[in-house]
């Protein structure tokens, strides 16, 4: 990804977002007494996004990439089938609204992915096409 994005001017999907996203889901999660487990939690910041380079390449939506990669990696790395399931659903939904009973580790990676972003301090903001109602406009608590 790192080379992938080298010209991107918005915002990067490279290690420091993915270690952003993961350090946003720990903290809500224990602030909101949700407690994953860390594993739970780094294993579907660190992947969210792994298929944009399919996505650029390809044109395959990065969350349907992610997922298959996911599921293809995460067995790999020690994680059960039922955490590769759950993390699975996580990346396939973090770019929509969260169901009413959806899981918390879905729900806590779409804000955390959303949050990640400092759109305060981007220098390409006034040309960025996220939707207004998208953008991060100051640092929140």
């Amino acid at each position: 990804m790192q080379e992938a994005e080298r010209d991107r001017v918005f915002c990067r999907h490279t290690l420091p977002h993915f270690l952003d996203v993961a350090r946003l889901m720990q903290i809500e999660s224990l602030e909101t007494g949700t407690e994953l487990p860390r594993e739970m939690i780094y294993g579907a910041a660190l992947l969210h996004d792994i298929g944009r380079a399919e996505e650029l390449t390809e044109g395959t939506p990065h969350h349907l990439a992610g997922a298959r990669l996911a599921e293809r990696l995460l067995p790999e790395c020690g994680y059960t089938a039922a955490e590769t399931a759950r993390i699975r659903e996580a990346i396939l939904c973090h770019r929509t609204e969260a169901k009413e009973n959806a899981d918390p580790l879905a729900v806590l990676l779409r804000r955390a992915d959303k949050a990640s972003r400092n759109c305060f301090a981007c220098l390409a903001a006034e040309d960025c096409y996220s939707p207004e109602q998208m953008r991060i406009p100051e640092i929140r608590r």
